[in-house]
């Protein structure tokens, strides 16, 4: 494993949804980046790239389908794997989520066990095709 943490960005619209997985994927080993839409997050990348998207559909200025789709458009960040957290889970919404460009989609409330264990692989599989 490198010498830094890997990064993640978790943008969720809900403030307690956003501390808990901040609190979780820290207790992890991650640097995590919070955002609570998908303006802050656009702004944030340009600064700080994460290695990984944690994606609420419902928010407020554009909805995560829609912000999964800009990025995957977007040579520059279409890489980074976005994985959707959602209420939303009928089977359409999951498929949706995943034709737009992620690499998976989580219902809420989250297996936060599940999740970590899901980012840790994709963390892993970038750094060994780096």
């Amino acid at each position: 494993m490198t010498a830094t943490k890997p990064k993640i960005a978790i943008v969720d619209d809900d403030r307690d949804v956003r501390e808990a997985l901040q609190d979780a994927f820290c207790d992890a080993g991650f640097q995590v980046k919070l955002a609570a839409n998908g303006l802050r997050l656009v702004s944030a990348l340009q600064v700080d790239r994460p290695d990984v998207i944690l994606l609420d559909v419902m928010m407020s200025w554009i909805d995560g389908f829609e912000l999964c789709r800009a990025l995957k458009s977007n040579p520059e960040f279409r890489d980074i794997p976005v994985v959707f957290l959602s209420g939303r889970t009928t089977p359409g919404d999951i498929a949706t989520g995943l034709s737009c460009g992620a690499v998976d989609y989580f219902r809420k409330p989250v297996d936060v066990e599940a999740l970590i264990e899901r980012v840790q692989l994709l963390v892993g599989a970038a750094e060994a095709s780096a």
